[in-house]
């Protein structure tokens, strides 16, 4: 099966079709005995979403290193429960594995009354891939320019200060819920039925802030339109060194978006550390790290030790935050 066929399988196409260049790798392959054959790689996201393009980009890669097809499962619905309960009760044989967004993992099993999935006994975390900052933004007509000028704004007015973001229980959300926590602010949340719908609540006057990743924001900042008060990474962002983090306001504040492969519970061990270090491998390629860049993804490597200890705090904070926030599971 040549190489273009390999490509195809691996379903690049998102209506269309996502240029592929040849992995150097790719003649080199995966360790000896694994694998041997397709592997399904589940995303419980509909085709095309930012979770979809990323893993299609990483399967492309994968299939090309081990010489094996790497079939992407889309499997949407309510909170990702569909992917996320057929990857947790798939055979843990390495075969099957998942390409799991934040909420999925650390959200939807404290919000729904029955997920289908234990992530603490049913999944295992292989890798972590990438990060997805949020920005804080508010109309650049408001005059407001920084966080703590928000804060006084907001404090002044308790309830009175509307913060839009897409849905509740999103990530956007709780991070607005985190912030307005930590300032002490009282925001009043409205839902919106997506991140473009709650941008443009702030751009039209209806809400004050909103949270979003990078590439829904950006071209409306540097129109002018909107300013970035914070970014909600511990870190300051490459190439957006001006825009501050809310922890240099809030100490210790952090609500990022995130994507790691998951597999069952109870997969090889040797099977998970070549996972991690070839998912390690093609994610750190230069153009790739370029096309995630003008995504707002940001590579992140670590050993599979390191997945799970990322994936535990990550747990842990929203675990924290929906107990302080009252959210009972529906």
């Amino acid at each position: 099966m040549n190489l273009s066929r390999r490509r195809a399988l691996a379903g690049l196409a998102l209506g269309t079709t996502l240029g592929a260049a040849a992995w150097p790798a790719a003649a080199q392959g995966g360790t000896a005995g694994y694998p041997t054959k397709p592997v399904r790689l589940i995303v419980p996201v509909g085709a095309g979403a930012a979770p979809d393009v990323v893993a299609r980009l990483m399967a492309e890669r994968l299939g090309a290193l081990w010489k094996q097809t790497l079939i992407v499962d889309n499997k949407p619905g309510a909170g990702g429960i569909p992917g996320m309960s057929a990857l947790a009760h798939a055979p843990a044989d390495g075969y099957t594995l998942g390409f799991v967004p934040a909420a999925m993992a650390t959200i939807t099993p404290l919000i729904y009354k029955n997920p289908q999935f234990n992530p603490d006994t049913d999944l295992t975390p292989i890798a972590t891939v990438g990060t997805s900052p949020l920005l804080l933004v508010t109309p650049a007509s408001s005059g407001i320019k920084t966080l703590a000028e928000f804060a006084r704004h907001a404090k002044a007015q308790p309830g009175k200060v509307n913060f839009a973001a897409p849905q509740s229980n999103s990530l956007p959300h709780l991070a607005g819920e985190m912030v307005s926590r930590a300032g002490q602010m009282q925001l009043f949340f409205i839902p919106y039925p997506s991140p473009p719908a709650a941008v443009t609540a702030v751009l039209s006057g209806d809400a004050l802030l909103t949270a979003d990743g990078l590439p829904g924001l950006l071209p409306h900042i540097k129109a002018g339109r909107l300013r970035a008060l914070a970014v909600t990474s511990d870190k300051r962002l490459t190439g957006f060194e001006d825009i501050p983090t809310v922890a240099e306001t809030y100490p210790s504040f952090e609500a990022i978006g995130w994507f790691s492969l998951f597999a069952p519970a109870g997969v090889p061990t040797a099977v998970a550390e070549q996972l991690n270090r070839d998912v390690a491998r093609v994610m750190q390629a230069p153009e790739l790290v370029a096309r995630l860049a003008e995504m707002g993804i940001y590579p992140r490597t670590g050993s599979v030790a390191e997945a799970r200890e990322f994936y535990q705090a990550q747990r842990g904070s929203m675990k924290r935050i929906v107990a302080e926030l009252g959210l009972q599971a529906q």
